[in-house]
Parts: C-alpha cells; sequence; structure tokens
C-alpha cells in the first residue's frame, strides 16, 4: 500500500497542521478485513433454545456480527468483528442472548 503523500508520526516537534487528517488515509480498507472482537471485555452469548427467530437483535448490530442464513433464520454471531457493545442483549425479547465476562 503506497501513499503519495508522506504520513507524519505525531511527535513533540509536529503539530496539527503537519499530520495526515482524519478520514483522509488513503489505503482505508473495508472492516471486513479487520478482525476487531479482541476489543471487547464483554461477549454475546446466543442461547438458540429460546431464540424466536425474531430478528430484532439483527438490525441494531453496529458491527453486523448477527448473521442471517439464506432461510431468513438467525445464526451464531460473528466474533471475529463483534466489540461486545451489548445492544443485541438489551433488544431481545425473549432473553436469548446471555452477556458474559470475555475470557
Amino acid at each position: 500500500m503506497s501513499c503519495n503523500k508522506e504520513l507524519k508520526t505525531v511527535s513533540p516537534d509536529v503539530n496539527w497542521k503537519d499530520i495526515t487528517k482524519g478520514g483522509n488515509i488513503p489505503w482505508a480498507g473495508n472492516a471486513e478485513l479487520f478482525k476487531t472482537g479482541d476489543w471487547r471485555s464483554m461477549k454475546p452469548i446466543w442461547l438458540e433454545d429460546k431464540c424466536k427467530q425474531c430478528l430484532l437483535c439483527y438490525p441494531v448490530c453496529p458491527d453486523t456480527s448477527i448473521l442471517v442464513n439464506a432461510e431468513g433464520k438467525r445464526v451464531e454471531f460473528d466474533y471475529d468483528h463483534c466489540k461486545g457493545c451489548g445492544v443485541c442483549v438489551k433488544v431481545c425479547p425473549f432473553k436469548a442472548i446471555d452477556f458474559v465476562e470475555e475470557k
């Protein structure tokens, strides 16, 4: 990956005008390429036997870590990308998602 502009490292002798602007990284990729799941301290656990397949959890996941198969059924979490925010736990009316400390 190359860049036309030299990136400046933040140090005491560099001011804000010298560093690369935020959101202006020329090689920005796709989050699919980066496994960010190791950021979490809490982990959602899908309790399949309690799940009624209402899919209320699916649209609220900010990381698209709740997967739905071709038949439209919710399946296991994508733990490679789940950051453990807990939104899915709060929205589930059937308590089909437990929230435990990451080990």
